[in-house]
């Protein structure tokens, strides 16, 4: 068996075949696990700042002597930023300048 056969599938590409703001973001995880960390940025441009954010979660969970919530609420942001403006540049940029 393979890894990927344990990835969970996107509803949104699943059902209306349409790719989510997550898509390639397990396989990039994957990749960067696997030492393949250009691949993985390529794939999935968030996936460094998303790796970061669930250590922070993480530690947030077993350090209860510092509060994590400032800290977590803007990683939150910046994923949402690079998840966004990789997903515009990945559906719209390319295919209409590719």
């Amino acid at each position: 068996m393979k890894v990927e056969d344990f990835m969970l599938t996107c509803p949104s590409k699943k059902f209306l075949g349409i790719e989510c703001l997550g898509c390639g973001a397990q396989r990039a995880i994957v990749l960067v696990f696997e030492g393949r960390f250009a691949e993985a940025f390529h794939l999935y441009p968030a996936v460094y700042t998303l790796l970061l954010f669930f250590c922070t979660l993480g530690l947030s969970f077993v350090d209860k002597k510092r509060r994590y919530s400032s800290i977590l609420m803007i990683m939150i942001v910046v994923n949402l930023i690079i998840m966004i403006a990789s997903y515009y540049y990945k559906h719209f940029y390319i295919h209409s300048h590719g």
